[in-house]
């Protein structure tokens, strides 16, 4: 009889909940897209059980509620004219809330309430698959009597993505294997005018066998130089982003085939070119293949750089 109300109290007692929160949301960026829009981005948390949605705050007040499935929003109705402050925070199913993102600050251009001339339609738009899961597209800057605010990315008629009105290029990322897609970009002002729609570009992603990240989604103009120092050799690096419409804020370097360590920066890194000091040890002589890799906006990794080699003391 113990046995059993053992047994029972076991059964029926509570169980175990979920009590590990998500991992704290990285790579926060916002970007104005008018004078009363910002779009926000970040990299996909990590749960033991899976991110359910994530709350996106300004000046430290709820917005917005996102879908897990999703890692971007565009704020709408902001004052013109005026700095906002961004932080985003990941939630489970079981409701546990991670830390909040870093914060990010960006400030709205001006209303010009007066204009009503929308900018040129964005031409020559071109694109192709980077592997099973991501696309490259580019375009024709468009022209504008105030400046071209931003860039908005339409698949099928819905808005996907959003970059600065600066860019030209967009790496469009968490597509489905083997799928044809169809895009089209618009450009938008200050006062939220927006153009004619580009031509329509239409792109099939590789299949389930083909690499998730293609060549577009490395790092280029990769350079692996060695250096000696009074506590050794170090391997200075240097790279170019991958242009995704935005800056990336996490990278791993690869040493002789395995991973060496991965960099986080607080604040996006510079667009035009990254450099980072490796340190390698005291023995000269050692040669090293060295790679490089940049977690994309969708917190996937994308493909690796070339593969430089350095002899460590050689002249």
């Amino acid at each position: 009889m113990p046995v059993v109300a053992c047994l029972l109290l076991a059964a029926c007692g509570p169980e175990r909940g979920d009590a590990r929160p998500p991992s704290a949301p990285t790579g926060v960026t916002a970007q104005a897209g008018s004078a009363t829009s910002v779009h926000v981005m970040w990299n996909r948390s990590t749960d033991d059980t899976g991110v359910a949605g994530y709350e996106v705050h300004r000046s430290g007040k709820k917005v917005e509620d996102v879908p897990g499935e999703r890692h971007m929003v565009d704020v709408e109705g902001l004052k013109p004219s005026t700095a906002h402050t961004f932080t985003v925070r990941a939630r489970d199913a079981a409701g546990n809330l991670s830390p909040f993102s870093a914060e990010v600050s960006v400030t709205t251009p001006p209303r010009t309430s007066d204009d009503r001339t929308p900018p040129t339609r964005p031409e020559r738009p071109r694109g192709r698959a980077e592997g099973a899961r991501a696309a490259t597209l580019t375009w024709e800057r468009s022209t504008d009597d105030r400046g071209v605010a931003s860039y908005d990315i339409l698949q099928g008629g819905t808005r996907i993505h959003r970059v600065a009105g600066d860019e030209t290029t967009a790496l469009v990322t968490g597509l489905r294997p083997g799928v044809r897609y169809t895009f089209t970009v618009v450009a938008r002002d200050a006062a939220d005018n927006a153009s004619p729609a580009s031509r329509a570009v239409r792109i099939t992603t590789a299949g389930a066998g083909g690499e998730s990240g293609g060549p577009g989604t490395a790092p280029s103009d990769f350079r692996a130089v060695g250096r000696a120092a009074d506590d050794g050799y170090h391997i200075d690096l240097s790279w170019v982003p991958p242009k995704t419409g935005g800056r990336i804020t996490r990278y791993r370097i690869h040493l002789d085939g395995e991973l060496a360590t991965t960099l986080n920066w607080s604040a996006p890194t510079p667009r035009e070119r990254v450099s980072y000091s490796l340190y390698a040890g005291k023995e000269p002589g050692i040669t090293h293949t060295v790679r490089i890799r940049a977690m994309l906006p969708d917190g996937t990794w994308g493909a690796l750089s070339e593969k430089r080699t350095v002899t460590l003391g050689e002249r």
